[in-house]
């Protein structure tokens, strides 16, 4: 039978044998890995799976996800405070931001914890009252920085460093133009930063901040520094030199890690879809021709606005019927 179309191209797919074989040696590495966990007998799985629920790993827990959640609330304030201060037209204030974050980007984050921890040492008591004159009232840093809070505030203002970095490049994203036309229309400093910037600047913080806040889960483990034994590594460490077996808790430490990292990645995800809506490649990642961010959704939203300006009457169908003789 011949073929009705004359000189038809048969187009053949472009054979990729690389895929294949990237594909077969994954597939046989990972059969290697879970064979290995599943017949090594070293790793106890009896075990991890006894003191995954154990009370004392779950207590862990919940004090390691009330240091993270504490320690990014208060770096996120002092971090957007610093960005606004590095903006800042005053140089007191600029020093002051850069001479801040200098000091904390340049020291490990254990040797910062470690301080803290002997901040008690260093200054028995704390005083508030007029310099070089009378106290007003004092206290003993042991009975009010505690071990718990040192760890909070320790890691709070080490974050605070890098985050503040992040603020200030998400608000140097945002065209000047924004701010100079909110200045137009008599809007204040503050409230331009809240309503015009900020907003427009999280498309650009969020990713980096989410990232920040799962690197913080795990900085959480340093705060034995303080020290501080309440978190999840201290109490996998104490069980594991109790009954002499270090794998399986640190089996236990690490799937209670990744469980909580993947639930916020999954609620970074959707941040992310939150702020970048209207942008390209926002609204889900679809910045297709015909996705809601691509060029088909656009002019589908443009004729959509057209019709509805139409509809409502306020203009007439020829705007230059008046002047055209």
């Amino acid at each position: 039978m011949s073929d009705p179309v004359p000189n038809r191209i048969h187009a053949v797919p472009v054979r990729r044998p690389g895929r294949w074989v990237s594909a077969g040696v994954v597939l046989v590495l990972a059969a290697m890995f879970v064979h290995g966990l599943v017949t090594n007998a070293n790793y106890r799985w009896d075990v991890v799976w006894l003191y995954l629920r154990d009370t004392r790993v779950i207590q862990g827990v919940g004090w390691t996800l009330l240091l993270t959640f504490l320690s990014m609330l208060i770096a996120v304030i002092l971090a957007v405070t610093l960005a606004i201060m590095r903006r800042s037209d005053n140089p007191v204030l600029r020093g002051v931001a850069w001479f801040y974050i200098w000091v904390f980007r340049g020291t490990p984050v254990y040797t910062q914890l470690v301080f803290w921890g002997l901040l008690s040492v260093l200054y028995p008591r704390l005083s508030v009252g007029v310099p070089f004159g009378p106290e007003l009232f004092s206290f003993d840093t042991a009975d009010v920085i505690t071990a718990f809070y040192a760890a909070v505030l320790g890691l709070a203002l080490n974050e605070a460093a890098y985050l503040a970095e992040i603020v200030r490049a998400g608000l140097g994203s945002v065209d000047p133009g924004q701010a100079e036309a909110a200045k137009a229309l008599g809007m204040k400093d503050g409230l331009t930063l809240r309503r015009i910037v900020l907003p427009q600047a999280m498309r650009v913080i969020v990713p980096p901040t989410g990232n920040e806040t799962i690197s913080m889960l795990k900085t959480t483990s340093l705060v034995l520094a303080v020290p501080f034994t309440l978190d999840l590594t201290f109490a996998t460490d104490a069980i594991a030199n109790r009954i002499f077996l270090p794998i399986p808790l640190l089996l236990v430490a690490a799937i209670w890690y990744l469980a909580i990292t993947s639930v916020l990645m999954v609620g970074q995800h959707y941040v992310e879809q939150y702020y970048g809506r209207g942008t390209a490649g926002g609204g889900g990642g679809r910045g297709g021709r015909g996705g809601p961010g691509g060029r088909g959704g656009r002019r589908a939203r443009r004729l959509s606005r057209q019709a509805a300006i139409a509809g409502a009457g306020t203009t007439k169908d020829d705007p230059f019927l008046e002047v055209t003789p």
